[in-house]
């Protein structure tokens, strides 16, 4: 279709290649889901994973991606993103960001939930919801006309009513045949700042939201990224598309709902 800004627009077909890589992406997340509970490893579920995404003919973006030894990016608690799939174990009580990547037909799709573990606490259980509820109103102001700053703008300004930390070192990202591209979508920002959103543009909005500082550090493993005060943090992310005629959602929290529904 293009290019705006160094930004790979794209066409309707290609659309709809990037829609059916996020529609294994969210069958993953749902077979993943089946089987998080309390004493489960987290090298378990990627495990599954990996197999899942390969028998649907795709493969996993996220293993070897700059040497990320893993499909899933699996993270508990006070770790934000990033966190690396080993020997730890689910406990009741966490809450924990799963986030999948898969390519196909040479394009990716990519995004997350978070997910309860056992009985949950009422301080994370909100902390879960209302980062879930930023991330749909990010995406009400994710049309044509309006401008990144404004996705950024409705997250943040809702979050942080609550207190909470939004992360700034890490934000959402343009997708397709790269699973990162431009433009950067992050979840702070000023109305009317930032790209113009444009029909073709194909992006993730993925809120990161702390329950207290938004300041983070990262691991050893150069990898793991967890909150500076060691509290909780929630993440969800979805994938979609601006069009003339509106923006469409690739991702679909569906086949996960209906897993959790079931549990």
């Amino acid at each position: 279709m293009g290019i705006f800004n160094k930004i790979y627009l794209k066409t309707t077909e290609e659309v709809e290649l990037i829609k059916e890589s996020a529609r294994i992406v969210g069958l993953t997340l749902a077979e993943v889901a089946k089987h998080i509970k309390p004493g489960v490893p987290c090298q378990y579920l990627d495990r599954i994973a990996e197999e899942f995404i390969r028998d649907h003919h795709a493969v996993p973006s996220f293993k070897g991606y700059n040497g990320y030894p893993a499909s899933l990016c699996i993270s508990i608690n006070d770790v934000v993103v990033h966190g690396i799939p080993h020997s730890n174990i689910l406990k009741e009580g966490d809450i924990v960001s799963v986030d999948c990547g898969t390519y196909k037909n040479g394009y990716h799709g990519d995004y997350a939930y978070t997910f309860a573990v056992g009985e949950i606490s009422n301080e994370k259980q909100l902390l879960v919801d209302r980062t879930r509820e930023s991330l749909y109103k990010g995406i009400e102001a994710a049309k044509k006309g309006n401008h990144i700053g404004d996705i950024g703008h409705a997250i943040q300004s809702y979050v942080e009513s609550f207190g909470y930390g939004v992360v700034r070192e890490l934000v959402g990202h343009g997708i397709g045949k790269n699973m990162h591209e431009k433009p950067d979508v992050p979840n702070f920002g000023k109305p009317g700042k930032g790209e113009l959103i444009v029909p073709g543009m194909v992006f993730c909005i993925e809120p990161m939201i702390n329950m207290g500082t938004h300041r983070v550090s990262m691991d050893r493993d150069q990898w793991t990224i967890r909150t500076l005060d060691r509290k909780p943090s929630a993440h969800f992310e979805h994938q979609l598309a601006v069009t003339s005629t509106g923006t469409i959602l690739l991702s679909t929290y569906e086949y996960i709902e209906e897993v959790l529904q079931k549990k």
